[in-house]
């Protein structure tokens, strides 16, 4: 849980942190602006809000690693996908889509953190204790945020440890490590597909080059 409340104060702090400019600034989401995706976590921070008030009574079938599938690389034809950049030019100036944000943001921090770790709670059709619900969203949070600054060149990164955190649940994911001379950060741009590997990283990745990347839904 300590992982994700700074996972996402600093997601949060981030966004708080936009220039009007930056608003219209490509993000690291093949398609979206910043303000799209600012838009996506809003969708976020419900699912939070509504997963943690769906409990369950029967067994976890999934953990905060098996909770991620691997999924095709999106092509912006998918619904959701397609609605995102709609929704958010709807919001016209980037101030009420920021406090919208903030509002939905903080109150899914808040229920994070007065939320019982082992209760079990259901989302997607699966049942996984909050704990690891929470633990999943550390890669979510931390994603994002790499995305959120990917042109944003003065924008301050994660925070070490939840990206750390990240690397060490795609590397299960994979079932592989990444070589130890990618930075955490590399790992996961890289793994998940947000950039392309240089040369000298592709030979470094040996066979998991071929595998990647691993997008995750």
């Amino acid at each position: 849980m300590d992982l994700f409340m700074r996972s996402w104060a600093a997601l949060r702090a981030a966004v708080d942190g936009l220039s009007d400019e930056d608003w219209e600034r490509p993000s690291g989401c093949a398609g979206w602006l910043v303000r799209d995706l600012v838009c996506h976590l809003i969708i976020d921070a419900q699912d939070v809000l509504i997963t943690l008030v769906t409990p369950a009574d029967t067994e976890p079938t999934i953990d905060s690693v098996t909770y991620w599938h691997l999924v095709e690389p999106p092509t912006g034809q998918d619904p959701l996908d397609a609605l995102i950049p709609r929704l958010a030019a709807a919001y016209g100036e980037p101030e009420l889509l920021r406090f919208h944000f903030d509002d939905v943001g903080s109150a899914a921090g808040r229920a994070a953190e007065l939320a019982d770790q082992d209760a079990r709670v259901s989302t997607r059709d699966e049942v996984l204790t909050v704990s690891e619900y929470l633990s999943a969203y550390v890669m979510e949070s931390t994603l994002h945020h790499l995305d959120l600054i990917a042109h944003l060149p003065k924008a301050s990164e994660p925070p070490a440890e939840t990206r750390a955190a990240a690397r060490v649940a795609l590397e299960r994911i994979a079932g592989a490590p990444f070589p130890a001379s990618f930075s955490d950060t590399d790992a996961l741009l890289v793994g998940t597909g947000r950039r392309a590997p240089t040369q000298a990283e592709t030979t470094a990745l040996g066979p998991l080059a071929a595998r990647i990347p691993f997008v995750l839904g």
